[in-house]
């Protein structure tokens, strides 16, 4: 059970990480964190000691979020190929129904922190990290249970998956049309199962 202090806490993140996904770091200020939130600065400043820690704090809440999804899409399979379709559907799903208002944090942030917020950029390559080595790990357990051709460079694949979600992610958000990224779901998914699949 949380504290009233947690409850609250959660709440900013919550809306922050909205705001901040929506209008971007630079473009949201203390008096509309203030708005989003219903709370006056000091109520913000109880739990935060400055915009930058809370910037910082609701893009960890954010992905936090996401990572949920992800192991719950996760949960009950065995395959690597299933396993990999299950993280290509955590995109589909996030255009549709998103963990956070504003598309994806990780791609948001990253382009906007490229240049001017060296702390936030930091945050976003672990959570980049992450990402890899999940599907890298995937890969690897699929090689290992000879499910996955041995040849495969799993560092490429995580590479080229990202990349193309991603890309279809800001297309899909660019034109409000999500056909760009149901073409890059299609295409990886074929790509499983013809280059990544061990032949029965």
């Amino acid at each position: 059970m949380m504290s009233k202090g947690e409850e609250t806490k959660e709440r900013i993140l919550y809306q922050a990480a909205a705001l901040f996904n929506t209008q971007g770091y630079a473009g949201a200020s203390i008096s509309d964190i203030m708005r989003v939130t219903g709370l006056k600065k000091g109520g913000i400043y109880n739990h935060f000691q400055s915009k930058d820690e809370l910037a910082l704090q609701a893009f960890d809440y954010a992905i936090e979020l996401i990572k949920q999804r992800y192991r719950d899409a996760l949960k009950n399979k065995r395959h690597a190929s299933e396993r990999l379709q299950a993280i290509i559907s955590v995109f589909g799903a996030n255009v549709e129904n998103p963990a956070v208002e504003g598309g994806c944090p990780l791609l948001n942030t990253a382009v906007e922190s490229d240049d001017t917020h060296p702390m936030l950029r930091h945050r976003v390559q672990t959570a980049m990290n992450s990402l890899r080595d999940m599907i890298r790990r995937v890969i690897q357990k699929g090689m290992a249970r000879g499910e996955i051709r041995p040849e495969i460079n799993a560092d490429e694949v995580a590479t080229v998956m990202i990349s193309l979600l991603e890309g279809a992610v800001m297309m899909s958000k660019l034109y409000d049309d999500s056909i760009h990224l149901e073409r890059a779901i299609k295409y990886l998914n074929n790509y499983i199962q013809v280059e990544l699949e061990m032949s029965s």
